[in-house]
């Protein structure tokens, strides 16, 4: 069952009964895909195949997309992509399942969607950046230092007693 209104989901029941080391693509190639409530991912392609085991049906999923993120230093957002590369066991039984837990459902439907986010999750930079030479903003007037330069003077102390200088400026006078 792979529609366009659930395209994550597959049914791979077929698989089940084929001779181990059977195996099957399956293809996409989406301009959008929604990952979850919170992640889309734009030009979304990608295979998943299945092998059969004598386990259970092997998935080896190789993914790709691109998404923006805000850039960390300032503060626009800058198109990254994703490659999502990923292994699962989906166990006939409670004695073959793996750390991750999966089993092929009764009814040979498998919905990726869950699987497929929480890899693309780790796949997102903690801090990204718009490029490796960013220069972010100006810390005293909030100019995008990559878009023109505000002329405020750069030497900044980086200190964190930084803030307190101004207070022991005052008292020495």
């Amino acid at each position: 069952m792979n529609t366009s209104h659930r395209p994550l989901r597959l049914n791979i029941g077929f698989l089940i009964g084929q001779p181990i080391g059977t195996n099957h693509d399956f293809n996409f190639d989406f301009d959008e895909m929604q990952i979850g409530e919170d992640l889309t991912l734009r030009d979304f392609t990608g295979t998943a195949n299945f092998s059969r085991l004598p386990q259970g049906l092997y998935l080896q999923a190789d993914f790709q997309g691109k998404l923006d993120l805000e850039c960390v230093h300032c503060l626009s957002f800058s198109e990254h992509n994703l490659k999502i590369k990923f292994t699962e066991l989906y166990a006939f039984d409670d004695r073959s399942v793996s750390d991750s837990g999966l089993l092929v459902p009764d009814n040979g439907n498998i919905n990726l969607k869950p699987v497929l986010r929480d890899y693309a999750m780790l796949e997102i930079p903690i801090s990204p950046k718009c490029k490796p030479e960013c220069k972010g903003l100006c810390p005293r007037c909030g100019q995008n230092l990559n878009e023109k330069d505000c002329g405020h003077n750069r030497e900044i102390d980086t200190s964190p007693f930084a803030p307190l200088k101004p207070l022991f400026k005052d008292q020495s006078q």
